[in-house]
């Protein structure tokens, strides 16, 4: 059978002072009023229904999502005790459904990400399953042809094609994220794409990589899966690393007996890690990108919101390029090429006022 993981954790501390410790990014309904979660349960929803659907998140943050996804059956809502990055959140995900179908093969989403149109998605991933079902060493990712020299993101190398059809491509290499000169050389090859953090694999795949490159995470999940009450005790003992970085760039150079392929993914495609890319998705209004009770006068090029509660208003005159947020007892202003920023600052916030403006 084929089932769909939703990875929903992360701060989003790129958007704070919307995202905050009590509500992350992922949760916040900014996008037509829904949340970057409930676009992401919507569109798995076009490949296997909530039963087949699990979403690995903070157990702080249950109660928020039960009440944003209730056809989510509540055994299918994953909750850390502590966040561990992906490659935990993945292998509990994976252990859970390979203990009751070892034969499943599953596709693994991000609730950071803005995809239209979602039916786009739907088919790479119906590629990406068959790729996944027809060869049991590959582990598949989704890459996504760049637009311009984006330095915010991961890239791969696509090799030739392995299947009659050209929908699946051996990946030579990743790449972490580049400086714009590197970007611009790899916008101009031609061969490189574009990591959009989306995969597919069979259950037993991914079970023997994890075994061979971090054994000691298999054994720690297995525990885990065998005796559920101890999740809160071992949990926080499994390595904070990304499955990046522990599985699929060892894979691509060769550690292991399986590879890594790749379908690409023909749509618009944006991962919301800051306010920069946020502003694309939120209405323009006179030149600029708007949310909530907003008035500018000969302003253009920002991204201003306001997401108070009570009725409050954010005026702004003779201001370009900058970032204005207000948030309950917060005011961020920022210029938009410092947004990556915005991150030191809350780590300076911490230092000076504890987590109450965190």
């Amino acid at each position: 059978m084929r089932y769909v993981v939703i990875l929903a954790g992360g701060s989003g501390t790129r958007l704070w002072p919307l995202s905050r410790q009590g509500l992350p990014k992922q949760l916040l309904r900014l996008i037509g009023g829904r949340s970057l979660l409930r676009l992401a349960y919507d569109r798995a929803l076009l490949l296997a229904p909530p039963e087949r659907i699990l979403i690995c998140a903070s157990a702080s943050y249950t109660d928020i999502i039960k009440g944003q996804l209730p056809g989510l059956p509540a055994a299918n809502l994953l909750g850390e005790p502590v966040g561990r990055d992906s490659l935990s959140a993945v292998a509990w995900s994976l252990a859970l459904i390979a203990d009751h179908d070892p034969a499943a093969t599953v596709a693994v989403l991000s609730a950071d990400h803005v995809i239209t149109p979602a039916e786009a998605l739907r088919d790479a991933l119906e590629a990406a399953f068959q790729a996944a079902e027809a060869d049991a060493q590959a582990l598949v990712t989704l890459g996504v042809a760049p637009t311009k020299p984006h330095t915010g993101f991961g890239y791969l190398r696509r090799g030739d094609p392995v299947t009659a059809a050209e929908r699946a491509f051996k990946v030579l290499e990743f790449a972490e994220k580049p400086t714009l000169g590197q970007a611009e050389v790899y916008l101009a090859a031609g061969d490189w794409w574009w990591n959009s953090g989306m995969f597919c694999w069979r259950a037993e795949t991914w079970a023997r990589q994890l075994a061979q490159l971090k054994p000691d995470t298999a054994r720690t999940i297995a525990a885990i899966v065998a005796e559920p009450d101890r999740l809160g005790q071992l949990y926080p003992e499994l390595e904070r690393i990304s499955l990046d970085y522990a599985i699929m760039e060892p894979v691509s150079r060769g550690a292991t007996d399986a590879h890594v392929l790749a379908v690409p993914l023909t749509a618009e495609w944006g991962d919301v890690g800051g306010f920069p890319a946020l502003a694309p998705y939120l209405d323009q209004v006179d030149g600029n990108a708007v949310l909530g009770r907003v008035v500018s006068l000969d302003s253009q090029d920002n991204l201003i919101v306001n997401s108070g509660s009570d009725g409050s208003l954010v005026a702004v005159v003779g201001l370009k390029d900058t970032v204005v947020v207000t948030s309950d007892n917060i005011t961020l202003v920022c210029p938009l090429d410092r947004a990556e920023d915005i991150k030191r600052l809350v780590d300076r916030v911490k230092t000076q006022l504890g987590d109450d403006f965190a």
